[in-house]
């Protein structure tokens, strides 16, 4: 039998998986505008100067709150909940049980389920599964793997409305989020509204948003970020994204008891390549959104 080909070259030998963004399809909507006239919120200032970090936030509910929220951050893992949203969008149901092989070629350093079943593969509810609650890297790459590439989530991304957020590469390479690269960036505004439109929206069909907004709850890597920062008794939904230059994210919807759902986006990053990772300064940020809205 024809040796099986590793994971990440067949994402290689894609003809789009390049450095170059999708374009954007001709029929699409316009990205959520910013605010004209937005508030300071000295008290994220604040955080900034107590971290030493860049902070970004994009929250919505009732009202907004907008700090840095179109300037770009490199996303990271937050990247494997749209990853997962595409590949449901674009197959029926039934397409998670397909099971997908891979190699221990294929692995990278954060493969806690993956490296698990190297000899018989997985299905792609349980890849959907690893990506997005252990935010493992093989899966968000077998993700990749199925969609056809890096651009093809660029493509989804624009279907959606998002003409900001562009993914050109895959796991581990996302990580590095260098400053100034644009490369796998994306905004506060942006990468939220995203999430926005999948759990709340009705970008995905019910039973497709219905997977993906469980998975999303059941998340293993957030307790520290958001999920720490607002009260207990909130549901949260969300996906993190963690990168060099101290790079620390956490996308989320969550639902205060008896109100409507709040969006929070919050990205952050340092100078220094090796950084320490403050992921108080999520959890914070995302205690002052909370108390803010509400």
């Amino acid at each position: 039998m024809t040796a099986r080909r590793t994971l990440l070259k067949s994402l290689a030998l894609l003809p789009l998986a390049g450095c170059t963004a999708a374009p954007a399809p001709q029929q699409t909507t316009t990205s959520t505008p910013a605010s004209t006239t937005p508030i300071k919120h000295d008290a994220l200032f604040e955080l900034e100067k107590k971290y030493g970090a860049r902070l970004g936030v994009y929250a919505a509910g009732v009202g907004t709150i907008e700090h840095r929220a179109d300037e770009r951050f490199a996303f990271c893992s937050t990247f494997k909940g749209l990853a997962a949203a595409a590949v449901l969008h674009r197959n029926p149901m039934t397409h998670l049980d397909t099971v997908v092989t891979y190699s221990s070629a294929d692995l990278m350093k954060s493969s806690k389920i993956t490296s698990q079943h190297v000899e018989t593969g997985m299905t792609l509810r349980d890849v959907c599964d690893a990506a997005v609650r252990y935010s493992d890297g093989t899966a968000g790459n077998l993700l990749l793997r199925d969609l056809g590439g890096p651009v093809e989530l660029t493509r989804y991304l624009r279907e959606l409305g998002d003409l900001e957020t562009r993914m050109d590469r895959i796991e581990p390479d996302i990580t590095s989020a260098t400053p100034g690269d644009p490369r796998d960036t994306a905004t506060p505004r942006s990468l939220g509204t995203d999430y926005q439109r999948l759990v709340l929206g009705d970008a995905l069909e019910q039973a497709k948003r219905d997977f993906l907004r469980d998975l999303l709850e059941r998340n293993t890597t957030g307790a520290k970020r958001i999920r720490a920062g607002v009260p207990r008794d909130w549901r949260v939904a969300d996906k993190t994204g963690t990168g060099d230059y101290g790079t620390l994210n956490d996308i989320a919807i969550a639902w205060p008891p008896n109100r409507e759902p709040i969006l929070i986006a919050i990205m952050s990053s340092k100078p220094a390549a090796d950084a320490q990772y403050d992921e108080a300064l999520i959890a914070e940020a995302a205690a002052y959104v909370a108390k803010t809205l509400i």
